[in-house]
């Protein structure tokens, strides 16, 4: 049977998504409903309905870099994720993971480095930052863990080679367990020190070159 050609509904999905896509690389947004709600005013849309999934938007933001960010977009995820590891390396007594746009590439230059930490109390983190005399910020954060529990975790804001980290402090054992993706709901893919320096090998070389 033949597959039926996409209707008016999905083209403007698709279009919702891209201009979505480009409000959160071109103007710092992101959150993703916002951009969605954002692009769909644009196009003279109030119905909900007609929004993409945030795994749309994303998949429009990969081909919005890919389309107009070439080598700059790939330069700025690499030294964005020089600054992941510089900063996984002060904090390695807390089992640094990098999670988010850095990590699945997806990032422009307005994102933070997010980072899960694990440790008995965040003080102790503080602690360390202070020790460092490294100027920082302490936040809260609401964390979806499961579709009915939403959580409340500590971290902190600082900078590491002129980026921007967020670091999340969770308990020890929340190792085992990752809050749900802002994008699919899915579990967070999380990622070590180990990963983050092969991501960095398979950089393009244009991107590890040129500054």
């Amino acid at each position: 049977m033949a597959k039926k050609p996409p209707g008016r509904g999905d083209h403007l999905r698709s279009a919702i998504a891209q201009e979505a896509a480009r409000l959160m690389a071109e103007h710092g947004i992101h959150d993703y409903l916002t951009a969605k709600r954002k692009a769909a005013e644009r196009f003279g849309v109030s119905d909900a309905s007609v929004l993409p999934k945030n795994t749309e938007v994303e998949a429009a933001l990969r081909a919005h870099h890919r389309l107009f960010g070439g080598p700059q977009h790939e330069r700025v995820l690499t030294h964005q994720r020089e600054a992941a590891i510089d900063a996984m390396e002060l904090l390695a007594d807390f089992q640094p993971r990098l999670v988010g746009p850095v990590l699945n590439g997806s990032a422009t230059e307005h994102d933070d480095i997010q980072l899960h930490l694990f440790a008995e109390t965040a003080e102790a983190v503080y602690i360390l930052l202070m020790d460092r005399h490294l100027p920082h910020e302490v936040v809260e954060r609401r964390v979806k863990m499961q579709a009915d529990r939403t959580v409340t975790v500590p971290g902190l804001r600082f900078e590491v080679a002129q980026q921007r980290v967020e670091a999340l402090v969770f308990p020890r054992d929340g190792i085992r367990q990752a809050p749900a993706s802002p994008v699919d709901g899915r579990p967070m893919r999380r990622a070590d020190i180990g990963e983050v320096h092969r991501l960095l090998a398979e950089a393009p070389i244009d991107a590890l070159t040129q500054g």
